[in-house]
């Protein structure tokens, strides 16, 4: 184990294995890194159900444990589902899909959640870090894109210190709580 720029302990290499994950520690909460499996589709259901995270994706309030399951199960060298847990409890959920299309198999798109228990606690970053080390060593990926709510300022502040940029903004995006609303279309290109 070694320790980053931030004194977080990492894995000195995730050597390709998605089961590998990372030990992250701090006086709040000390997690690990991992890829999702089938028994966690429970309590990823239920961090979706929380109203910030459902409001701040693409997710429906009331999603069925059969639409995770159809999701997180499917086998695919292009999708990856990657969650942060401390003794048993999730603290989120990130995933990534790289494109298929072979003009944009450099690229790929991210979709995140953290709990609302366990926000500002590094969970969100450790996640972000995590798949961009995967994608970026060893996938080849050089373009990570997402979108993000114009007015999730947390969410953005986060991108931003991982080197996501704002390249536009996508108005009228989608339909929450009544009302469209506009996302920014970040990304981050490998340096």
């Amino acid at each position: 184990m070694i320790k980053d720029h931030h004194g977080i302990l990492l894995s000195e290499s995730l050597l390709g294995k998605m089961e590998s994950f990372q030990i992250y520690g701090n006086t709040m909460t000390d997690f690990k890194v991992r890829h999702s499996e089938s028994k966690d589709i429970p309590a990823i259901k239920a961090l979706y159900e929380q109203p910030s995270c459902y409001a701040s994706t693409l997710q429906q309030p009331f999603a069925s444990e059969q639409l995770w399951q159809d999701r997180l199960n499917r086998v695919s060298d292009h999708f990856t589902s990657l969650v942060a847990e401390s003794h048993g409890e999730l603290l989120g959920q990130l995933n990534i899909e790289v494109f298929k299309c072979p003009r944009r198999k450099h690229a790929a798109n991210i979709g995140m959640a953290v709990s609302e228990a366990h926000r500002g606690q590094g969970v969100g970053r450790a996640l972000l870090e995590a798949v961009i080390e995967t994608v970026e060593k060893w996938q080849a990926v050089t373009r990570i894109e997402l979108e993000v709510y114009t007015d999730n300022k947390a969410a953005i502040e986060l991108y931003q210190e991982c080197g996501f940029t704002i390249e536009g903004t996508a108005k009228n995006y989608a339909f929450r709580n009544g009302e469209f609303v506009d996302v920014y279309l970040m990304a981050r290109l490998k340096k």
